[in-house]
């Protein structure tokens, strides 16, 4: 019998979003971030993971949701991610971790198709966990400036 994916589900907002559970390092507490002058909005700063540095990004700010404080739910997970120059590390910030989980069905449905300006690329696909619906994010597409911004780290 072949294995299920697995994901980290995590919140932002009042959505669910997945992160496929191979790309994920580890699940940090917040810690205080070195801001980077005139770095885009998305990109907070660097943090020290055991003497190396990685570029902390903001979920909620990526997905054009309005920007909001920390609390004591706020993690970063620390993702392993592919780029044109190799593998990087990156820090996602996001209002909480729910569990490492499996979905209601192997099969993701894909994107909506709803014409327009839209086009869905950073969404892996949508699945079910307990009949709600959970966004499975690409994240190479998703964090497409990464591979500069780790380079840089």
């Amino acid at each position: 019998m072949a294995e299920r994916a697995q994901y980290v589900t995590l919140g932002v907002a009042d959505e669910l979003f997945a992160a496929p559970v191979e790309k994920v390092q580890e699940i940090l507490d917040v810690r205080p971030i070195a801001r980077l002058p005139q770095a885009p909005d998305t990109l907070l700063g660097m943090i020290d993971v055991r003497g190396q540095g990685v570029p902390v990004v903001d979920l909620r700010l990526t997905l054009g949701l309005p920007e909001a404080a920390d609390t004591e739910n706020t993690r970063i997970i620390v993702l392993a991610l592919d780029g044109p120059g190799g593998d990087h590390r990156l820090g996602l910030r996001a209002d909480r971790v729910f569990e490492v989980t499996v979905l209601d069905q192997d099969e993701l449905d894909p994107p909506p198709a709803v014409g327009g300006s839209w086009s869905g690329r950073c969404i892996a696909g949508l699945g079910r966990r307990n009949g709600r619906f959970v966004t499975v994010l690409d994240l190479e597409r998703l964090l497409g400036g990464v591979d500069g911004l780790t380079r840089a780290a």
